[in-house]
Formats: structure tokens, C-alpha cells, sequence
């Protein structure tokens, strides 16, 4: 083969190599999607356990499994990543709504990691079937080809909330870094029922349903009011505290005790045993004499790091100590980037909503466009097989005077009666005025003979009054953006009813 040299400036080269290399980072690995606020991983590791059948009232299966399959079909980048994607998922302390049911050693608050996928079983909650992954069939978003183009896979999720702020996001691409924290899904409902009625509602008026993030640790947020300028503009920082709660003695053999309850959301993981390092420091160099004794007595029911004080120790001075010296006051750099028609851009929470609200439009357009064509030819075949059951005997005399199908059919479609014996010149005369469809026709020749019977007659002509009924609701719906907007805000309300769950985190000045 001839060689085929390209002379060209080096740098120019590197330079145009690594703004594609940034862009794919960007668009395709690190930033999560506006509408369904979800990273290509996460929502490829969804679709997968989808298409495995993991249902949440199905037994769990192994995480390898689930590893594997999303690899081989639809995420070709290494296994350690699509693991860690789906533990993540299911760590009820790092999201807002968990999305993934675990089995097993799944990590801890404190740090620990998860055990290896050969060991632990995942599968999928019942809020993420309904509200993530319900309708993936009635052709609502795009599917595109994968990676070999063997397979299919949807484009963006049809999520039915607002997920970018219930569960957040974070990512670091080439040059720029997305941090969203989380939210509280009823007060995230509210808020955006509260756009769909008003559309010029202000920031400050949407932040009186929804005042701020909603962390699954608890804890407390001390500035409230500087939100307002972090959800216009998307970007700020956060100033987080744990919850410390003063337990007297109770006796005189015990000492008095202040007790960690809530930590910052930033201290999760390794920073626990760091603010624990933190406060022995605190001892050893004398900058407190009140501390006697610090313990770590966490388990399943939550966090309670112990200090044990000395008698008649300044409380509210020690505290202050610890918020100042210790990782137990701590800030989260707010930066809400996300990848808007593929491009990355830095949104206000209205802006959030307000594209949320547009694919919202865009999905119930497609599924009910979906349902009433399918209704349409349902109510075509069920007009079919009414008529026909009035000139059945009409019908059986065809079909037993046909030589063949095809001449039955063309004689149901077309009224062709050639070659067709028949038992009188009436019967001819009235089998050449036929005229059912293509559908029909293929439907009454199917049509088995118990379909004769009274009640099932009656039931065939409530069959076709209800897919009516449908078709005319369907229509209303598409006809009409308040009746789309009505369907829509009756769907987040019953998944706010559902699976809202009340406020973590305290927000105050």
C-alpha cells in the first residue's frame, strides 16, 4: 500500500486532536443531559438492567451481570467505571431518590468501598420503573445506534421529574466541572407545577417552594440568604453545617456528652475519619481542654460521633471551635453545567425547570400521538368485525364457495365475487358491495367462531365504545397544550404522593 504522508503543523495537529478529545469528554462522558439529568453511563447502566427484566418485583441478580451487559452492548470503557456508576446509584446517602436496589456490602457513609460486583446483586427500585423508565415503549424519545451498531440504545431517558435536581450531578470534563446538589422531590413537584401555571414566576418566587438543596445527610445550610443569587445564576457556594446536639449527663457516673447527628454532605466518606483526627489534633494540642473522650457510634440508623466533656465545659465556645477548626463546617461550590441541545451551558433553577417542562410537552406529544394511532386501527378492526358479525352468514357462504384465501380476501376488500360459488343470485349480488379494509378483512378471516356467541357480541361492541371513548380523550390532549399541561401535572402529583419524602436539611441565616 502507498504510503500517504500529511505535512502539516504539529501544534495545529495536537491543538484539533485535543479540542475532539474535550469535546467527547464534554458531551459524551462527564456531563449530565438537561432533560432526563443523567450521565451516558448512569443512564446506559439503566437501560441495561431494563432490558434484563430486573424489575423491582423480580429476585436481585448478580452486579457482574448487570456490569457486563452495559459493557458489551452499550458503554465500551472499563468495568471499574460502570461498577462504580451502579453503587453510586444505590447509595441512598449520596442521592436524593436512590435509583438502584443493592444486595449486599454496597459501601458505607464512612467510606468503605463496595464489595467486588462478583459478590454483591443489584436491581432496579419501583420509583425508578415509574418514573424513569416507564413508556420507554410508546416511541417517546429517540433511540440511536451503539457503539458497534448491533444494538439499539434511547438517547435520553423519559424521566418524569426534574432528576438533575432531585439526585444532582457532579463530573469533572476538559476545563470544566459540574457540582448540583441534590433536592427534595415533593418541594422539586411543586416548583415546577408552580412554572407550568405561571410561566414569568421569579426565582424568589420559585424558591418559596423549593428554598434549597435537600441533602440526605441532614445537616443545616447557614447562609439562606445567599441562594437567591446561587439559583438565578446557577454558580456560588453553599455553607454547610453538621446538626450537634448537647446531651446532659444522666447520672452521676456518666460525663456530658455533645453528639454529632448530621454531618455536611462534604464529609461523607473519608472525612469522617478526618474530622475525627481533627478534633484528637484539637486535644493534643491543647486548643480545647473540654474534650475528654471521642467516640464513633454510627451503624445502620444513622451518624452519632460521641465527645465526651469534661465537667462544667463551655458548650456553645466548643462548638463554635469545631465548626471553625474541623471539616464539621464546611462549603459545597455550587456549579450547575449541563449539556443543553449538546452544548454546555451554566443554568438558573428556572432554566432547569423550563427545559425540564419543554421535553415534559415533547414526550406526552409522542406517547399519546402513539396511543391514539393505535387506538385508531383498533377501533378500524373492531368496526370490521361488528359489521361482519351481522352478515356473517353472508361471510361463511364465501368463504366456503372460495377456492383459496386470497379470493375470500379480495372479495372481502374488493367485492370481487369471480370464481366463488354461491347459494343464490342475492347472495352474489350482495357479496359484490363489499367493501371492508385490508385490516378487517385479515381480522375476520381470523375471527374464530365463539366470537358468534351473544355475550361476546355485547362485549366486542363495548370494546369498540371504549377505544372511542379513548380516542376521543386522546385527541383532547393532543389538541390542546392546558389539557397536555393538566395530564402532566396530575402525573407529578401522584409520583410526589407516592414516593415524596419530607426535608433533611435546615436552611437558615
Amino acid at each position: 500500500m502507498a504510503e500517504k504522508i500529511i505535512r502539516t503543523e504539529y501544534s495545529e495537529v495536537m491543538q484539533k486532536s485535543y479540542i475532539d478529545y474535550s469535546m467527547s469528554v464534554i458531551t459524551a462522558r462527564a456531563l449530565p443531559d438537561v432533560r432526563d439529568g443523567l450521565k451516558p453511563v448512569q443512564r446506559r447502566v439503566l437501560y441495561a438492567m431494563d432490558q434484563l427484566g430486573l424489575n423491582y418485583d423480580k429476585p436481585h441478580r448478580k452486579s457482574a451481570r448487570i456490569v457486563g451487559d452495559t459493557m458489551g452492548k452499550y458503554h465500551p470503557h472499563g468495568d471499574s467505571s460502570i461498577y462504580e456508576t451502579l453503587v453510586v446509584l444505590s447509595q441512598d446517602f449520596k442521592k436524593g431518590m436512590a435509583l438502584v436496589d443493592g444486595h449486599g456490602n454496597f459501601g458505607s457513609i464512612e467510606g468503605d468501598g463496595a464489595a467486588a460486583m462478583r459478590y454483591t446483586e443489584a436491581k432496579l427500585k419501583k420509583f425508578t420503573q415509574d418514573v424513569y423508565l416507564a413508556d420507554l415503549d410508546k416511541n417517546v424519545v429517540d433511540f440511536v445506534p451503539n457503539f458497534d451498531e448491533t444494538e439499539k440504545e434511547p438517547e435520553v431517558l423519559p424521566v418524569r421529574v426534574p432528576n438533575i435536581l432531585v439526585n444532582g450531578a457532579d463530573g469533572i470534563a476538559v476545563g470544566m466541572t459540574t457540582n448540583i446538589p441534590p433536592h427534595n422531590l415533593s418541594e422539586v413537584v411543586d416548583a415546577v407545577c408552580a412554572y407550568m401555571d405561571n410561566e414569568d414566576i421569579t426565582t424568589d418566587e420559585l424558591m418559596q417552594l423549593c428554598p434549597g438543596p435537600d441533602f440526605p445527610t441532614g445537616g443545616i445550610v447557614i447562609n439562606k440568604s445567599e441562594l437567591g443569587a446561587i439559583y438565578e445564576t446557577g454558580t456560588g457556594k453553599i455553607k454547610l453545617r453538621g446538626k450537634v446536639v448537647f446531651e446532659p449527663a444522666k447520672n452521676r457516673s456518666e460525663k456530658d456528652k455533645l453528639v454529632i447527628t448530621e454531618i455536611p454532605y462534604t464529609m461523607i466518606g473519608a472525612n469522617i475519619g478526618k474530622f475525627i483526627s481533627d478534633v484528637v489534633s484539637l486535644i493534643e494540642t491543647k486548643k480545647t481542654t473540654d474534650i475528654v473522650d471521642i467516640s464513633n457510634e454510627s451503624s445502620k440508623e444513622g451518624i452519632r460521633i460521641v465527645l465526651e466533656l469534661k465537667k462544667n465545659a463551655d458548650v456553645k465556645n466548643l462548638e463554635n471551635l469545631l465548626y471553625k477548626k474541623t471539616k464539621l463546617e464546611d462549603t459545597f461550590g455550587v456549579n450547575m453545567l449541563a449539556i443543553v441541545d449538546g452544548r454546555p451551558e451554566t443554568l438558573g433553577i428556572k432554566d432547569i425547570i423550563k427545559h425540564h417542562i419543554n421535553f415534559q410537552y415533547e414526550l406526552a406529544t409522542r406517547k399519546y400521538t402513539t396511543l391514539l394511532e393505535k387506538e385508531k386501527a383498533n377501533r378500524e378492526i373492531k368496526e370490521g368485525l361488528i359489521r361482519a358479525c351481522d352478515i356473517i352468514d353472508l361471510i361463511i357462504e364465501i368463504l366456503r364457495g372460495s377456492a383459496n384465501l386470497k379470493m375470500a380476501k379480495d372479495c372481502l376488500v374488493n367485492g370481487n365475487v369471480e370464481g366463488i360459488k354461491f347459494k343464490s343470485e342475492q347472495s352474489k349480488k350482495q357479496a359484490a358491495g363489499l367493501d371492508f379494509t385490508e385490516k378487517q378483512a385479515g381480522a375476520i378471516l381470523e375471527m374464530r367462531l365463539y366470537k358468534l356467541i351473544g355475550l361476546e357480541i355485547l362485549n366486542l361492541q363495548k370494546e369498540y365504545d371504549e377505544c372511542v371513548k379513548k380516542i376521543e380523550k386522546y385527541e383532547k390532549i393532543l389538541g390542546s397544550r392546558k389539557e397536555m399541561a393538566k395530564v402532566i401535572k396530575s402525573d407529578l402529583l401522584n409520583i410526589k404522593k407516592e414516593y415524596g419524602v419530607a426535608r433533611r436539611t435546615v436552611i437558615e441565616d
